[in-house]
C-alpha cells in the first residue's frame, strides 16, 4: 500500500513539477509567455479587489508573480512528493491565489464558449484544492505511533 501512496502523489505533483519547469525553462528575462498571458487577467483581478475593498492595490512585477508561482509549484510538488504537509501547504496556496485569477470565469456571460472552458478549469482547479485538503486531513487524522515500552522480564526462580 506504500508504493501505491507513493505513486499517487508522484502522480499528483508531476501536474505541478512538469508545469513549473516548462514555466521555468521559458522564464526569461520579463517573465515569458506565462507573465504575458497572465498580466492583463491579474490587472483585471486587481481592478475587482480594488473597486470592492476600496483600496488600491500596490503595482506588482508579473515576472515576480510567475517567479512565485515557479517556487510555489516546484517547491511544492516536491515536498508533497515525500509525504510533506508543508509541501501540500504550498500547492494549496497557489491554488488559491491562481485559480481565480487565470480561470475567471465570473467575467463572461454564461452562455458564451469561453465561459464554459474557464468554468470546466476552474472546477478542475478546485477538485485539485479538495484533494489537497483531503490529503491533509487524512494525515492529520492518521494516530502517531507510540513506541512500545518493554516489558522488564521477571526472574523466576
Amino acid at each position: 500500500m506504500g508504493f501505491v501512496s507513493f505513486a499517487g502523489r508522484v502522480l499528483f505533483a508531476s501536474v505541478f513539477l512538469l508545469s513549473a519547469y516548462q514555466e521555468f525553462s521559458e522564464f526569461g528575462v520579463n517573465g515569458g509567455p506565462a507573465a504575458k498571458a497572465l498580466r492583463p487577467k491579474f490587472n483585471l483581478f486587481m481592478k475587482h479587489v480594488s473597486t470592492h475593498l476600496g483600496v488600491a492595490a500596490p503595482h506588482v512585477e508579473m515576472k515576480h508573480v510567475v517567479a512565485t508561482t515557479i517556487f510555489l509549484k516546484g517547491l511544492g510538488g516536491l515536498l508533497f512528493i515525500f509525504s510533506s504537509s508543508f509541501g501540500a501547504h504550498l500547492l494549496l496556496l497557489y491554488l488559491a491565489f491562481i485559480t481565480p485569477v487565470v480561470y475567471d470565469f465570473y467575467n463572461y456571460d454564461m452562455e458564451t464558449p469561453e465561459f464554459v472552458q474557464l468554468f470546466i478549469k476552474f472546477a478542475q482547479n478546485l477538485a485539485l484544492f479538495g484533494a489537497l485538503l483531503f490529503f491533509l486531513g487524512m494525515k492529520n487524522s492518521i494516530p502517531k505511533r507510540l513506541p512500545k515500552k518493554k516489558v522488564p522480564k521477571s526472574k523466576a526462580n
